[in-house]
């Protein structure tokens, strides 16, 4: 089986690892005739192309920018960032394998029997963000009234911001992905007509550690997907260094050890190569290996310029409010 490990530590470059392991892989799937092994050698050719013609990436961030400006007119009380990355290459390695895990695990339980390569393939047509783009907001102190809750008054901006968001984008070239029913909103906050976009993990969300509203968007120019994640400040200090990041990890781990538990070893190729693949991931000590721009201490502490282990950033705004140290009546 031929697995990303296998190629982070020749202290090459992600871009030459990346061809590296798609030429294998491809190799191996033709030589195998494993249908899904190919479809993972797409993904990985989307990432490459990311890295080696990202001319687009320039003219679709101005486009983000557009909006950062309009919240910058228009909310200018608002303490707010945008960042944009890369989805890294290890974390796209793990998202594509849990698909395949959790989607051959389901369907067993449900059918007793395995998925089609053909059934397996149309699930994994779903990875829409390799591209993401996320707004952090946060209200001042010296903004809140004394009788606000900043919690309450960051949510209302939130939804405020998310019923905008759309429209905006749509006259700057996007198309408004439907989210097809996937936690669709039942907060009155967000408009009944931007609510089939959005998959909110705040109103709809079954883990209420993360929080977050996540909305789809094809861009027309370039014909790629993106996404756009909108948070408040407490909500991504939770998903990044708090209980979501940590008890989401934990979760994952103990998930994909109960699925395994399930699914007879051999009776599934598919799954036994995506499990395989996702447990020498997170048994990785990121301090041994040895790539290109890449260096960590520890699994936690990490200098990450090459888009390995942590997303490569392409469009960092910052914008504090502009009259953060006025009183305010």
């Amino acid at each position: 089986m031929i697995t990303l490990n296998d190629y982070l530590y020749s202290g090459d470059t992600v871009l030459k690892i990346l061809h590296m392991y798609m030429n294998d892989l491809r190799s191996d799937a033709k030589k195998t005739k494993n249908e899904i092994d190919m479809v993972h050698c797409n993904l990985l050719l989307q990432i490459i192309n990311l890295l080696e013609h990202n001319d687009f990436l320039t003219e679709q961030s101005q486009k983000i920018r557009e909006f950062y400006k309009f919240m910058a007119k228009e909310y200018p009380f608002l303490a707010f960032t945008f960042k944009g990355r890369i989805k890294s290459l290890i974390r796209a390695e793990e998202k594509f394998n849990g698909y395949i895990v959790e989607f051959v695990y389901d369907y067993y339980m449900k059918h007793g029997t395995f998925p089609t390569s053909a059934q397996i393939k149309e699930k994994l047509i779903c990875f829409r963000d390799l591209i993401a783009y996320r707004i952090v907001l946060s209200m001042p102190k010296c903004h809140l009234k004394s009788d606000e809750n900043r919690d309450d008054v960051e949510l209302k901006y939130l939804y405020e911001i998310a019923n905008l968001l759309p429209e905006f984008l749509e006259e700057q070239g996007f198309t408004i992905e439907s989210a097809n029913g996937v936690l669709k909103s039942n907060s009155p906050l967000l408009n009944d007509n931007v609510k089939p976009y959005y998959r909110d993990y705040v109103s709809a969300g079954k883990n209420k550690d993360y929080q977050s509203l996540h909305i789809t968007l094809l861009d027309n120019s370039a014909r790629c997907f993106t996404e756009v994640q909108l948070r408040t400040k407490q909500m991504d200090d939770v998903a990044e260094i708090g209980a979501a990041n940590h008890l989401g990890y934990e979760k994952k781990q103990e998930q994909d050890r109960t699925r395994r538990d399930q699914i007879p070893s051999g009776q599934c190729i598919y799954f036994d190569q995506a499990y395989e693949r996702i447990k020498m991931l997170h048994e990785l000590e990121l301090s041994t290996l040895d790539v290109n721009m890449f260096a960590a201490v520890n699994n936690s502490l990490i200098n990450d310029g090459c888009g390995l282990y942590r997303g490569r950033q392409i469009l960092p705004y910052e914008h504090l409010s502009k009259f953060q140290n006025d009183l305010i009546d």
